[in-house]
């Protein structure tokens, strides 16, 4: 486990709200971060969780203009939704922000000015697509077309999202506009650069110096600046989005890629500056002991470890690069990508409608897919329901605790003699807390949600071979004992479990009659052993079992969303 004190700010990507996020968006990026976050914060160190919505961009603008509405508008009202729903799942922020905070829009026109002033950022004429019949250009998400790379036929003007390379909208090929589909032209106009050429030596030097980042991660960032880093534009010709702060750069905006990423700085310094601590920021971002982890998507990679580092360095201020990135595969659905407009995949708040949030925060983490793109299914859905959270790990706790509550007052019993069998389950307990502090540490966080499940298993087979229900009326003694050590799995269990599923834990630490609340313990609390003749509360199941039947779910999702279409 990590060593104590240190600074960990944990960060997730900040999603576009041009519509809500699916469970695909949540699982990589914000969900990660705060099962992570949640334990940091456990085992004691100083931890800050930021993100917000990025509400600027091509994507807000092409859906408020579907709307017919400004994308302020749109962004206003997207942003107290999504805020609302990330509450409903438990997500743990310290400040969840937007890119149209006044603090986020000074501190990346004040960094690009730096950055400027260091001669990384120049200005020249270029050539742009133009739509004749809009009469605009068509930056990014305004453009599609055939990527020039893998041949993918809905490449967008910014990113191909089938091989992941970073484009400019005049590569495509047979490039259309999103409006209104008819072919655009070329035409001049004047755009600022960031020359991430010049940067190329110590990018290089970071990624393979930084022995935190996952293979997957460090092979994809260095194969990236294999192929040669190139001056990318930093400025847009849109109105919707942060104003350049260039000479000459009257009516153009900052691309969505520098704006976002900054967003982590800012986002920082917005939460000190509303606690009254200005200053306390630089604590996180310069500070020798201070961690950065990013939770993103494998789409967002090159954003992470190629173009905020870039950022960082070419302002010369010192800032921490990213300690690590977890970089999850795609959430697949049947097969599919998700697809608002088709209606693939499952949205975070049709997903509350059906059934309570630890079920999903669970599943999630439980087949994150960390190695290669998972697929969901409903069987797949309903065995981890069914079989993981009511069979093993509700079944093991309630039989537990009831138990203890019928034969025993309530009370945990007084242990006499611990046999071998029994101070292997007490070892059992110490290797399970570190092996899941290591695996949340190392961004294992599928291997922690069922080494998790594991610990609930290996006390239901205790009890099974042991049998202390047959002990009570010849060996009450035994029989006590027995329960006082899986009462002690129990109690592991409710610490372990905040990290994953924070309101289980919470029912679990009410029932065990512990004081304050679980989320205010310490991690190492999971080896405190619950004392002989401690009095706990009766229980509750945790858990229940779900619908196995695929057509029933399905035909139940699409009666939610006929209550709030997407």
């Amino acid at each position: 486990m990590i060593a104590l004190p240190q600074k960990v700010l944990i960060t997730s990507a900040w999603p576009y709200i041009n519509v809500t996020p699916h469970l695909g968006n949540l699982v990589g990026s914000v969900l990660s971060a705060d099962v992570v976050a949640r334990y940091y914060r456990l085992s004691g160190a100083d931890t800050l969780m930021v993100s917000g919505s990025d509400t600027h961009g091509t994507p807000i603008e092409v859906e408020a203009l579907k709307q017919g509405i400004t994308p302020k508008k749109l962004t206003d009202c997207n942003h107290s939704q999504v805020s609302e729903l990330f509450y409903r799942w438990n997500i743990s922020f310290d400040n969840y922000t937007t890119t149209e905070s006044p603090i986020h829009r000074t501190f990346v026109q004040n960094t690009l000015l730096e950055i400027q002033q260091n001669g990384y950022i120049f200005s020249q004429d270029t050539q742009m697509l133009y739509c004749e019949h809009d009469q605009r250009f068509l930056p990014d998400r305004f453009v599609e077309g055939q990527c020039p790379h893998c041949g993918c036929e809905r490449a967008r003007g910014d990113q191909c999202d089938s091989c992941g390379k970073l484009l400019e909208p005049t590569l495509l090929v047979a490039p259309y506009c999103t409006l209104c589909k008819t072919p655009p032209v070329v035409r001049t106009t004047r755009h600022w650069y960031i020359d991430l050429s010049k940067l190329s030596e110590p990018l290089s030097k970071y990624i393979k110096d930084n022995t935190q980042l996952p293979a997957n991660v460090k092979n994809f960032s260095l194969n990236w600046i294999k192929e040669g880093l190139k001056p990318r534009a930093i400025t847009r010709d849109v109105t919707w989005g942060i104003p350049a702060p260039f000479e000459g750069a009257e009516g153009k905006t900052i691309y969505v890629w520098v704006d976002a990423v900054l967003g982590y700085v800012s986002a920082t310094l917005e939460y000190f500056q509303r606690r009254g601590q200005p200053e306390a920021w630089r604590e996180f971002w310069f500070g020798k002991d201070a961690l950065t982890l990013y939770f993103v998507g494998k789409d967002n990679i090159p954003f992470h470890t190629i173009i905020l580092p870039a950022l960082l360095l070419a302002s010369g201020q010192g800032y921490n690069l990213p300690w690590t990135v977890s970089a999850t595969e795609f959430l697949q659905f049947r097969g599919q990508k998700a697809s608002k407009s088709q209606r693939v995949g499952i949205w975070i708040d049709e997903a509350l409608a059906m059934f309570p949030v630890d079920y999903w925060r669970f599943f999630l983490i439980a087949t994150r897919p960390e190695n290669k793109d998972t697929n969901f299914t409903w069987t797949l859905f309903a065995d981890k329901i069914n079989a993981d959270l009511n069979d093993t790990f509700g079944n093991f706790i309630h039989r537990t605790l009831s138990f203890i509550t019928t034969k025993f007052d309530s009370k945990v019993p007084t242990p006499t003699k611990l046999d071998s069998d029994d101070q292997a389950i007490l070892d059992t307990i110490a290797e399970k807390t570190v092996q899941i502090a290591k695996d949340i540490e190392n961004s294992w966080l599928q291997s922690a949600a069922n080494n998790l499940i594991t610990l609930s298993r290996i006390g239901n087979q205790y009890l099974n071979t042991q049998e202390p229900w047959n002990l009570m009326k010849t060996d009450k003694e035994r029989a006590a004992t027995i329960f006082y050590v899986a009462a002690q799995i129990v109690k592991a269990i409710a610490v372990l479990t905040e990290p994953f599923m924070p309101t289980t834990a919470q029912q679990l630490w009410q029932t065990l009659n512990l004081p304050q609340t679980v989320k205010q313990s310490k991690f190492t609390d999971a080896l405190v052993p619950l004392v002989a003749g401690h009095q706990i509360l009766k229980p509750q199941p945790l858990f229940h079992k779900i619908e196995t039947d695929e057509t029933k779910l399905d035909q139940q999702l699409t009666q939610i969303r006929e209550t709030f279409p997407k």
